[in-house]
């Protein structure tokens, strides 16, 4: 183990990179305070967790057992590493061979044949749940436990082997997916375990948010309500990461009432001491701006693999006139204190303020090439590392670039190093595990699919290249270092992005700012319809029932029997089709079936992608990258859900272009500042990608332009907008020639910041900006959120538009640079390449907008 004052020197590089630190905070470290087992605790449980050096729990561990044991739907949310899993198995296992136990005591009496208990585990991956029956099996085998029977079911599970979970398991570990698309839909064949079912287990629960946490909480229901009708009340067990109102959050996902959730908070658990640092990569001097993000991996999707299982999340759905978009599930919005952006000194020109002393714009080192050399450096010191990537092609370029480096030290570092993603096939993943809770492999660098609960400890430093979106999971990624009791290393380096620049100046935003609440909205009716008909068709729906599902319930159930997807009898809804209701949503937006990569010559699987993200990841053309191997897409089956690619070393990569239009359905709130509009409501917003750049690596020249013949989506969402009609584009000294850029630039900006208000990701946005859009007659700026039916966000956006715009405005005029950089106005994620971008006419603008605000 190495010390963190040593792994501080390493970063430091001896002084030389010290221009780069922008804050270092120390974290205390904790001691840990235990409890007696409880009293109820099966004998043999106990003297298994004994054998694996569990001698006496955490207070906190006894505190959820309790509670759980007691029959109160309880959660329990502590640090990464705080031993949440023993809180929930300890009562689960306990009261599993207490209803064993009694059920063999005197075989040849009748009332002796009572139902052994049964639990449901549910996580959001299937990596996680393979992790938890390792780790249940060393439990019993340590305590000689041979009478409980374990065992995990997902899409992967054959049809026999289910059979034997639906017959006799007691535990069944899974995930929400499985529960939606086969479980519930079947539930006469899982008869015994509803019918039995004492616990459902949620881990890592605060993963469940957003869209994705609605359709989750839509399941849970219709799980409750199965369950009943077999005659169960399960207690629900949550675990989660510290996450604000945790009581609130977890009874929104399991359809009760707060006061009946019991919040277990108080972590007591040991924490080593933790130095977490704060880091800007430098100025990169002489070397002018490209006209797009300057890192030539992380302009690809950041799909995060927290909710796959395995795989990633949703498609990008980049914005055209001038915009850019890419939706992924993200969290629900919460307002952020620390809103004022900007430092003194500084300016575009035109603006009227002090203008920069450089004579040019100076882009800075990408956040990838940046961890990619603090990697090195500490494999080199002997430092088992994680370093978080934004996606799944920054984690393949900084583990490619980190061997590359470690190659010319000692040829044998370079395979102690790899890249660990969604999209690789499981028993790949699995041996990276394995590789690295062994120290065969020293360093990952790995997308947040780490994040979550898969135990690996012993951890010496994190890495994390680029604000993760919230801080829960900033938390997260950095409680992988110096866990159980170890001291650790954490450091978060910063993009050229708004957010990130604002973040790595302003500690307390971080530091002394309270994590967010888990929030979603399970009475979306875009995601209440479809689970409303699957309600039916499990069961029929009485309307004693609708109140389970919301309010607006029997409202959206008449729509349904209009368009002739229910029918209404005395009774209650029935469905009225033949095919599965399950299949009318995807939990995960991922837009259908995975597409399989598939090398052409040899037909081995290298793995999966989206279904809604093959049209810009794999398309005809585009490079793939695996492992640190580059293969060349030779043809999309879109059709057959099919990527045909082969093994070539290039040195270019790909990037797509999009064409989009945004329509506006309806308008639910508008507002009038002066002139000035401010509007939300529904809108269409449609999305084609239309071809391809190749572009050198690393420089990002392009090489050239093609064409591609794809089909359209449409994403009905819900957007803030505001309007700029030719009287405040006058004010602002802003002529024809420059109102696009304007316009663009200040898009860019907003989407940006928008994260500081919402508790989101700029990921989870879109926009689009016009000089002239044909539903408002004038110039107008859209940002809308990246999800079916809205997320929340955009709304978030409308309701503190002066904020917001303000904010926009000081973090554009406050950069160094002068015609607008990545960490202003330029997006990575820009379907026109940043071009036009205007920064001088985006401030003006800002502030003749501003100027009709309210006080």
């Amino acid at each position: 183990m190495v010390g963190t004052g040593e792994l501080l020197d390493v970063l430091l590089a001896g002084g030389r990179r010290a221009d780069r630190l922008t804050h270092v905070r120390h974290l205390p470290a904790r001691a840990g305070t235990q409890a007696d087992w409880p009293t109820w605790a099966d004998g043999d449980l106990v003297r298994g967790y004994r054998a694996l050096g569990v001698d006496r729990p955490w207070t906190h561990q006894v505190s959820a057992a309790d509670a759980a044991w007691s029959g109160r739907h309880t959660v329990l949310a502590t640090s990464t590493g705080s031993g949440k899993s023993l809180a929930f198995w300890l009562p689960a296992l306990s009261r599993v061979r207490a209803a064993a136990a009694r059920s063999t005591l005197d075989p040849g009496r009748i009332e002796s044949l009572t139902r052994r208990a049964t639990t449901l585990y549910l996580c959001p991956t299937k990596a996680l749940a393979a992790d938890q029956l390792v780790a249940l099996d060393r439990l019993l085998v340590a305590s000689g436990t041979t009478d409980t029977r374990i065992a995990t079911c997902d899409g992967d599970t054959s049809l026999e082997e289910r059979r034997w979970v639906q017959e006799y398991a007691d535990v069944v570990l899974t995930n929400p997916d499985f529960l939606h698309f086969a479980l519930l839909p079947q539930h006469r064949r899982w008869a015994r375990l509803l019918g039995s079912l004492q616990f459902v287990v949620l881990d890592e629960c605060h993963a469940f948010r957003g869209v994705f946490g609605a359709h989750v909480g839509l399941v849970l229901r219709r799980l409750r309500r199965l369950a009943e009708s077999y005659g169960a009340t399960p207690t629900f067990l949550l675990a989660s990461a510290t996450t604000s109102d945790p009581a609130v959050s977890a009874a929104r996902l399991i359809g009760v009432d707060p006061s009946v959730v019991q919040a277990v908070t108080d972590d007591a658990s040991p924490a080593g001491r933790k130095t977490f640092v704060l880091w800007q990569p430098p100025e990169l001097p002489g070397v002018a701006y490209p006209s797009s993000d300057d890192d030539p991996w992380t302009t690809d999707l950041p799909l995060p693999d927290l909710a796959r299982a395995p795989g990633s999340l949703a498609p990008p759905a980049p914005d055209d006139v001038w915009g850019d978009s890419s939706p992924t599930p993200g969290t629900a919005p919460t307002a952020q204190p620390g809103l004022v952006v900007g430092r003194e000194g500084s300016g575009p020109l035109g603006t009227g303020e002090r203008v920069v002393s450089e004579p040019a714009d100076r882009p800075r080192r990408t956040a990838t090439a940046e961890i990619a050399d603090l990697l090195a450096d500490l494999t080199i010191a002997g430092a088992r590392t994680l370093a978080f990537t934004r996606s799944r092609r920054g984690a393949e370029s900084v583990a490619a670039s980190t061997r590359g480096h470690l190659e010319e030290v000692d040829p044998s570092l370079g395979r102690r190093v790899s890249a660990y993603r969604g999209g690789y096939l499981p028993e790949e993943r699995r041996a990276l595990e394995h590789a690295i809770r062994t120290g065969a492999l020293l360093s990952l660098a790995t997308t947040n699919a780490l994040e979550l609960g898969v135990d690996i400890s012993g951890l010496d430093a994190v890495l994390i290249a680029g604000w993760p979106g919230t801080r829960v999971s900033l938390w997260q990624q950095a409680g992988r270092a110096g866990r159980a009791g170890s001291d650790g290393l954490v450091a978060l380096v910063a993009r050229e992005d708004p957010l990130d620049t604002f973040l790595v100046h302003h500690p307390e935003a971080i530091f002394d700012t309270p994590v967010e609440a888990t929030v979603f909205d399970t009475t979306n009716p875009y995601v209440l319809a479809p689970h409303l008909c699957a309600a039916a068709a499990e069961l029929p729906l009485r309307f004693e029932e609708l109140d389970r599902f919301g309010p607006r319930t029997f409202e959206l159930l008449g729509e349904l029997v209009d368009r002739g997807a229910l029918r209404r009898r005395p009774s209650g809804w029935y469905w009225t089709r033949n095919e599965a209701a399950s299949r009318l949503t995807d939990l995960r937006g991922s837009g259908g079936d995975p597409v399989r990569v598939v090398e052409s010559v040899t037909g081995r699987l290298l793995g999966t992608v989206d279904a809604a993200s093959a049209d810009s990841t794999v398309h005809t053309g585009a490079v793939y990258v695996h492992q640190g191997a580059t293969f060349v897409v030779d043809e999309l089956r879109l059709e057959d859900g099919v990527a045909l690619v082969t093994r070539r070393d290039v040195d270019y990569g790909t990037w797509a272009r999009y064409a989009t239009s945004t329509e506006i359905r309806s308008v639910d709130a508008q507002v009038p500042w002066g002139p000035v509009t401010w509007g939300f409501g529904a809108v269409d917003v449609t999305t084609q990608v239309t071809g391809y750049q190749r572009k050198r690596i690393p420089d990002l020249q392009i090489l050239g332009n093609e064409t591609l013949d794809l089909p359209a989506r449409t994403l009905r969402t819900t957007a803030v907008w505001w309007t700029a009609p030719p009287s405040v584009l006058e004010a602002a000294g802003v002529d024809a020639e420059t109102t696009p850029g304007a316009l663009h630039a200040a898009e860019h900006a907003s989407i940006g910041l928008l994260p500081l208000l919402a508790t989101c990701d700029r990921w989870d946005l879109g926009g689009l900006s016009t000089a002239l859009h044909v539903d408002t007659g004038t110039a107008t700026v859209f940002v809308h959120d990246g999800y079916p039916g809205g997320a929340g966000f955009a709304e978030r956006g409308f309701t503190l538009g002066a904020t917001w715009l303000r904010a926009t405005r000081d973090a554009i005029a406050s950069c160094r640079c002068v015609s607008g950089c990545p960490a202003c106005v330029q997006s990575p994620k820009c379907g026109n390449a940043n071009n036009p971008l205007e920064k001088a006419a985006a401030v003006r603008l800002l502030d003749a907008v501003l100027a009709h605000a309210p006080a």
